[in-house]
């Protein structure tokens, strides 16, 4: 009985669907439903892809590419779309319910349906789902388009979170109207999400669910002594913790993650103060200090681990410890005579006791990095009250300079005394504060060799009539269903069947290149950012290039005019500043 309940509640019919209408004129469209719902939807209500395509041929209309947003696969089969009705199909999953399309979706949808897929004409396009409309916006947005928009398929966007959501981001916030009336077909509950999972109160209630990584090593077990959190609730409240200090109001790991430098962004190199730094080929953590014996590592996949005997002083009373503070950084393995040397360097704060450094300048956080974490750590050093053998790895801060040094980090001496390699750069904007998410402003360069995707392969194995069985790798990306691109399947390749690897561009083999497996993440990089990789490998910035662009056109401080210096006032220049009288002409 509990498994035919289940099996019923996977196949419940969504929310408000029923008497939705099936279409509107730009082709959004709701959500088909194949012949399994039939015993739950009356046949005036029914609508599934078969009877999607007969409309469209009514009206003589060549549909070339559905985009599906939804953040499930259990409505239809996709493949009737791709091999009955010879539509390309796409599917990019949004969360939905109590949580509107993040930014990078958005993005990643408009990339989609304005770049073609190949030579092909796509013809019209569609895409669905009930709550998804609005997506698509390249432009602002006034009270006139959402008006326009509730005419074409009434009642238009019907959630006061989304109208408000979609004005803030391309339009005036002010300007957000009210909500329309709900039609009657809206009558459902909305408490649900696509798989018919309960969705937490949006109202400051419980957050979403985190992934729990089961037997999660901490630097792949380079590093000993250091023990993953797993235990709850311990483990929940550290996560959302974590997430509420950096005012993340998602799931998962909030960090601030750069983009790739491309042709277009460089320019913020001249638009305002930049630092840089070096991209060490690290692991990239944050770290949560809570007191003695209550430091925490947090990972890319939101994994926990405690970090035992790891000692943050504070600098005005040694003998207590630094809590309420989280800071941002990567491990690396530093090689000093050839021994491996695990250390953490700090690259950026977000809150120090309590108080929201994130939210100033960058030259102030690392002021307070120095003097608060870094120095306290020295002071103890020097006194011998600090035994760095018991800590599992040591601290340092990682130092950022003007960008009118990127040429002696690449070229100079520092690159050939740093004990771990290089792979790239790092410039982050001087006054702007940390920023949690997909960061346009934080810049990382690469050389073009070296920039990378990190994909999920699948390796499938085909057979076509006609043909000989042929092994084929997929590199897929998150948020986008078909496989973005194949790589050569080798001997070594398979036994990374269904994990996440690292990818270069060969552009003499022209084809993806297998860089190394990448155990520290359980996802791949979203299609945005696989995006914005590919354009920098089209549209490479070499090296010279990047020096080339600082040296020309780097913010530079705007002259100031000298003050004018009253000791060096002369007769001449006071005459010319109070001029005496005219002389009386004599009669």
């Amino acid at each position: 009985m509990a498994s035919t309940s289940s099996n019923k509640n996977y196949l419940a019919v969504p929310p408000r669907w029923l008497h939705c209408p099936r279409k509107g004129k730009f082709m959004p469209f709701k959500t088909p439903l194949d012949n399994k719902y039939n015993d739950q939807v009356p046949e005036e209500c029914r609508f599934d892809i078969h009877m999607f395509f007969h409309i469209l041929k009514n009206y003589k209309v060549k549909m070339g590419l559905v985009i599906d947003l939804t953040n499930t696969t259990r409505f239809y089969d996709k493949t009737i779309i791709e091999k009955e009705h010879a539509c390309k199909y796409v599917k990019l999953q949004c969360r939905g319910h109590g949580e509107t399309p993040s930014v990078e979706q958005t993005k990643a949808f408009i990339q989609v349906y304005t770049v073609p897929m190949d030579s092909t004409e796509l013809g019209s396009l569609s895409y669905h789902t009930l709550l998804k409309k609005w997506i698509g916006g390249k432009q602002r947005i006034s009270n006139s388009n959402f008006i326009l928009a509730v005419e074409e398929r009434p009642p238009g966007i019907y959630k006061d979170d989304y109208l408000l959501e979609l004005f803030t981001r391309y339009g005036d916030k002010q300007d957000t109207p009210p909500a329309p009336v709900l039609p009657d077909w809206c009558t459902e509950c909305d408490d649900t999400d696509n798989d018919e999972n309960p969705v937490p109160n949006s109202d400051g209630g419980k957050k979403k669910r985190e992934l729990i990584k089961k037997n999660a090593s901490f630097m792949d077990g380079l590093v000993t002594g250091v023990i993953q959190v797993t235990r709850q609730p311990q483990l929940g409240q550290i996560q959302h913790h974590v997430q509420d200090m950096c005012k993340w109001n998602g799931s998962g790991f909030p960090g601030s993650q750069p983009v790739s430098m491309d042709m277009q962004n460089i320019k913020f190199l001249s638009q305002k103060p930049y630092k840089v730094s070096w991209k060490a080929d690290g692991t990239r953590y944050m770290m949560l200090i809570e007191g003695k014996d209550q430091v925490y590592c947090i990972d890319r996949d939101n994994t926990v681990f405690h970090i035992p005997n790891l000692v943050f002083p504070k600098r005005k009373d040694l003998n207590s410890h630094v809590g309420g503070t989280l800071i941002d950084g990567e491990m690396i393995i530093d090689k000093v005579d050839d021994k491996p040397i695990p250390r953490y360097l700090i690259y950026d704060i977000i809150k120090f006791e309590g108080i929201d450094v994130g939210g100033t300048e960058l030259s102030r956080r690392f002021l307070c990095i120095n003097k608060e974490l870094i120095g306290p750590r020295h002071e103890l050093i020097k006194q011998g009250r600090l035994d760095r053998m018991k800590e599992p790895f040591s601290v340092r801060a990682k130092f950022f300079w003007e960008i009118s040094t990127v040429k002696n980090i690449l070229d100079g001496k520092f690159s050939q005394e740093l004990s771990h390699e290089i792979d790239g750069l790092i410039f982050q904007p001087e006054p702007d504060p940390y920023l949690s998410g997909r960061c346009l402003s934080v810049l990382k360069w690469k050389p073009p060799n070296m920039n990378s995707v990190d994909f999920k392969l699948k390796i499938v194995r085909e057979e076509k009539t006609g043909m000989l069985p042929e092994t084929k790798g997929y590199l897929f990306v998150g948020q986008y269903e078909p496989p973005l691109a194949e790589i050569k399947v080798t001997k070594e390749l398979k036994e990374f069947d269904n994990k996440i690897i690292e990818c270069s561009w060969d552009p003499t083999a022209n084809q993806w290149k297998f860089m190394r497996q990448r155990t520290d993440k359980s996802f791949p990089n979203s299609y945005s950012t696989a995006m914005g990789v590919c354009e920098s490998i089209k549209n490479p910035i070499t090296k010279e290039r990047l020096f080339e662009f600082i040296e020309k056109y780097g913010w530079r401080p705007k002259p100031q005019k000298r003050p004018h210096d009253p000791s060096q006032h002369t007769a001449s220049s006071d005459r010319e500043l109070m001029p005496p009288p005219v002389k009386a002409v004599k009669h």
